[in-house]
């Protein structure tokens, strides 16, 4: 029996009191159901901790045990294609055991010992090994080969190896003698500290963008590999639609979604979707290459916290092996509400709206995680955060929008309007901005087209001026405006509805490769430019939108399919016989 014991309950927030033997940050196991809880606070009277269970039918007196070792995540295969919640468990292996809910002390391995694993050992007797080497690879699903790696911190010499064959993740394969003459036993997993970043060689510069097929993110607000974004926005804006999509398009390798405090439907329908989809580039499930995190809304609130460390530290274990892999963390305003939870329950003095004054230190520390890295194996891999934040009353100007604001490079500002108006994405142009562009330039200029980048500019350039001269039109009405404004308000019609509004269910319109991106952006451009030649020769844009040239070019991205991108050349024709049949 531990001699520590519960002094007093609050929520998910447990006191000992005089006890010596705890350090910060350190795992226990509280009560006799053995809940899993966190060392928060150490005084000399008090120790706090937080449950990561629910703490209902816990009482005063019963033990607390120690662990000494802080709250870590097991790393090897069998993360891909699982469901775990926020602390790691897997739920399919807890449904299993107890039903449809999550018994208090549910005791769980977080991945499956007793499956075989194909194993192919990659190093021989003699070699000298180093924190980060791999040491095994197997076939983890159809679309990722896992490879086992030496844990970071141990260097040393293989003394024994085990033929290639069929072991589970807790059997040993390889023997490493480190420098003082100990021999450790190297398993197909290993277990990591999820509050700890994985260590790496060197962050890199950003320089590749994260393809994900959508135009409005791709054009004109990209993200790069290891690069940070949030999207802010109100209740049903669509923040988790607009991840859901990222996830199923972009061109990481692997995808970890994490659902932090969001509702149980949504993500049930995650689970599903993801189940049914096909990824586009291998043809195999999409689930091939994914982990989820479910941590719902009505799970214990102190787990929302350890969820969003739970999965980076997952994405960091797959970066490590020299794989791009992109996280979607949502929603972080949740996380930050569950910081706030406990720090009321432990009396400290409140900030801005009753957030917790180390708010902007978390979130820092959490999209700090992400990067473009050379690994300690020398490969390179990287971390790309997707944050959604939602702000009560799609309020931007609240604590944990702006903060995030300082910590990403990538701001997608969905709106309400355009949600409610039925245009997908919901990106509001002028409130949203990337810092990435002039990173990402060589590579645009590479591998899409020289023009990529001063084409994004004019057409950020046309809806800029629409959103002024919209302020003109809700004073005096369209009429008042001379021909070549009202043709700046035609072309960024042609731009907001054409090019950036997309339809998710169209097989041509639902992911748009980079270089059918830049030949309808030249269409749009030239039809813009032969407007304006003719404008200058005194005819009238009404005339021009009578032709139906506008409407022709809107519906370019669905009349041209992705696999024949050549065909919109035949436009540059059709734009010059709209505007020449103009008297």
């Amino acid at each position: 029996m531990s001699e520590n014991v519960i002094y007093s309950i609050n929520g998910p927030v447990v006191k000992v009191k005089n006890a010596s033997s705890f350090s910060m940050l350190e795992m226990v196991y509280v009560g006799h159901a053995k809940l899993m809880g966190e060392v928060i606070s150490i005084s000399d009277q008090f120790t706090t901790i937080q449950v990561y269970e629910t703490t209902t039918g816990l009482k005063p007196g019963e033990p607390v045990i120690s662990t000494g070792s802080p709250i870590c995540a097991t790393l090897g295969p069998g993360i891909l294609r699982n469901i775990f919640d926020g602390i790691e468990r897997p739920l399919k292996a807890i449904a299993e055991q107890s039903g449809a809910f999550i018994e208090a002390g549910s005791d769980v391995d977080s991945l499956d010992v007793g499956a075989l694993w194909d194993v192919t050992v990659t190093v021989k007797v003699g070699d000298q090994v180093k924190g980060g080497d791999v040491y095994a690879t197997c076939p983890e699903t159809d679309l990722i080969v896992h490879k086992c790696m030496i844990a970071p911190g141990l260097k040393g010499t293989v003394v024994e190896v085990k033929e290639n064959g069929k072991y589970t993740v807790n059997d040993w394969v390889v023997k490493v003698q480190d420098e003082q003459g100990n021999v450790h036993e190297c398993t197909l997993c290993q277990k990591w500290p999820i509050k700890t970043p994985r260590p790496i060689n060197e962050r890199l510069p950003i320089s590749i963008p994260l393809v994900t097929g959508q135009r409005v993110i791709d054009t004109l607000f990209p993200i790069a590999k290891g690069g940070t974004a949030a999207i802010p926005g109100g209740f049903g804006t669509g923040k988790t639609m607009t991840q859901h999509q990222i996830a199923k398009w972009c061109d990481a390798d692997i995808i970890v979604y994490v659902g932090c405090g969001e509702r149980g439907n949504e993500m049930t329908q995650v689970l599903e979707e993801f189940s049914e989809l096909i990824d586009p580039k291998s043809g195999k499930p999409l689930t091939d290459r994914t982990v989820l995190i479910a941590n719902t809304s009505n799970m214990p609130v102190a787990a929302r916290e350890a969820s969003i460390y739970t999965g980076v530290t997952l994405a960091e274990y797959y970066r490590d092996m020299g794989y791009h892999v992109a996280i979607m963390a949502d929603s972080t305003s949740r996380w930050a509400e569950a910081l706030r939870e406990i720090s009321g329950r432990l009396e400290e003095m409140p900030a801005e709206e009753g957030f917790p004054a180390y708010l902007p230190s978390r979130l820092s520390q959490f999209y700090e995680r992400a990067g473009y890295m050379k690994n300690l194996n020398g490969t390179e891999g990287s971390v790309s955060i997707i944050g959604a934040v939602s702000p009560q009353g799609a309020d931007f100007s609240e604590p944990v929008t702006q903060n995030t604001k300082r910590f990403v490079r990538c701001f997608w500002a969905l709106d309400k309007a355009l949600a409610y108006a039925r245009h997908y994405f919901a990106i509001n142009w002028t409130q949203s901005y990337s810092d990435y562009v002039y990173d990402l330039e060589k590579w645009y200029d590479k591998n899409v087209g020289p023009k990529f980048v001063s084409d994004r500019q004019e057409l950020s350039y046309i809806l800029a001026e629409e959103a002024k001269l919209n302020e003109i039109v809700k004073l005096m009405g369209p009429d008042v405006l001379p021909e070549d404004q009202k043709l700046i308000m035609e072309i960024a019609k042609v731009v907001r509805v054409g090019y950036l509004q997309q339809n998710a269910f169209h097989k041509d319109d639902t992911y748009v490769p980079m270089e059918k991106q830049l030949k309808m952006m030249e269409v749009i451009l030239y039809l813009n430019k032969k407007c304006q030649e003719a404008v200058a020769q005194g005819k009238v844009v009404r005339a021009i939108s009578e032709t139906g040239i506008f409407e022709q070019v809107i519906k370019m991205k669905y009349d041209i399919p992705n696999d024949h991108i050549e065909k919109l050349d035949t436009y540059y024709h059709d734009i010059d016989e709209a505007v020449k049949s103009v008297a």
